[in-house]
């Protein structure tokens, strides 16, 4: 097939979206990515939507954006993050309809999955009960996009796909304390904490939230950019599909083996006045391999490394 097809990519210049684009680039079937950038398109005004389209005329629409965060970030704005989510989706997904897209993928959140959803999580489980407080309000938010990808389906025949990516990590990845995921602010922390203990002569000591006895289910970015693209070339129906890794890993486990890698031998301590979030995640990512032959490839420690190889060769820059 020749390399003709036209993508935008929304978020294409985030962390997910990095990695899409170069996996995008590898296809055969690729001619030409579009990356909206927010100042020049803000996907929450119904305008610059349109003007979107008009001036990237897409094939394919991949809808990565979002206003994303931990715990703490999610606590703080839970409006914001409801609001902007679900109007960046819903009016991306309605104008790519409107001007005739050959097919849009959403990439949801499994925040969206209820609290108490029996673990590995299986697609069936999505409407069966409220999710994480909180991060609640987001996850409803992306969850709604499901909704509407699946009614255009059905009343307009619009092809649009509905992704579940589980927590993802890698190089490139948000180490802003205040809005980063897990696995980069514990290595910030480590490391930083190392260096404090250097220069003081003072024992290191981390901080975390917690009791550290949630689990989590971590997925390689790049692993999760060529799933994506796996799926927008040959998956073509209405059901939502998980992608990850098929581990489940607790926090306190990984504080330690990311303290290993880190080279951190001081304390870590567990706050537990500060809220665990969902109690357990892990994915049943069964349904990723049968309808288009996925399966995530990346070493989980290896991973890690490259990870924390990253943020030591790069946090001075800018």
């Amino acid at each position: 097939m020749a390399k003709t097809k036209r993508v935008v990519v929304t978020g294409g210049s985030g962390f997910l979206g990095r990695a899409l684009v170069a996996r995008l680039a590898a296809t055969d079937w690729c001619g030409e990515v579009f990356v909206p950038r927010s100042a020049e398109y803000d996907l929450r005004e119904m305008a610059a939507v349109q003007q979107m389209y008009a001036d990237a005329r897409p094939d394919v629409v991949i809808h990565a954006a979002g206003v994303v965060g931990g715990i703490g970030a999610n606590r703080e704005n839970p409006a914001t993050f409801f609001y902007e989510n679900l109007m960046m989706g819903v009016q991306t997904m309605h104008q790519g309809y409107l001007h005739g897209v050959e097919k849009f993928v959403t990439i949801g959140t499994i925040c969206s999955y209820p609290k108490f959803t029996p673990v590995p999580f299986r697609e069936e489980e999505l409407w069966n009960g409220y999710p994480e407080e909180t991060n609640a309000p987001y996850g409803l938010a992306k969850k709604m996009l499901l909704v509407q990808s699946q009614t255009y389906r059905e009343q307009y025949g619009f092809n649009a796909i509905y992704l579940l990516p589980v927590n993802l990590y890698g190089p490139e990845d948000n180490f802003d304390l205040q809005t980063s995921h897990v696995i980069p602010a514990l290595i910030r922390k480590f490391i930083e904490a190392n260096e404090r203990a250097a220069a003081t002569g003072e024992t290191a000591k981390v901080v975390l939230w917690g009791d550290g006895s949630p689990t989590r289910e971590f997925l390689y970015v790049d692993d999760c950019a060529a799933g994506i693209v796996a799926a927008a070339e040959r998956f073509n129906g209405p059901e939502p599909v998980n992608l990850g890794a098929g581990f489940e890993i607790s926090i306190r486990d990984l504080a330690t083996m990311l303290a290993r890698l880190c080279d951190f031998t001081g304390e870590i301590v567990w706050d537990s006045s500060k809220p665990n979030g969902q109690p357990r995640r892990s994915l049943d990512t069964g349904r990723a391999q049968a309808l288009f032959g996925w399966r995530a490839g990346t070493p989980w420690e290896e991973g890690l490394k490259r990870t924390i190889a990253w943020y030591r060769a790069n946090r001075g820059a800018g």
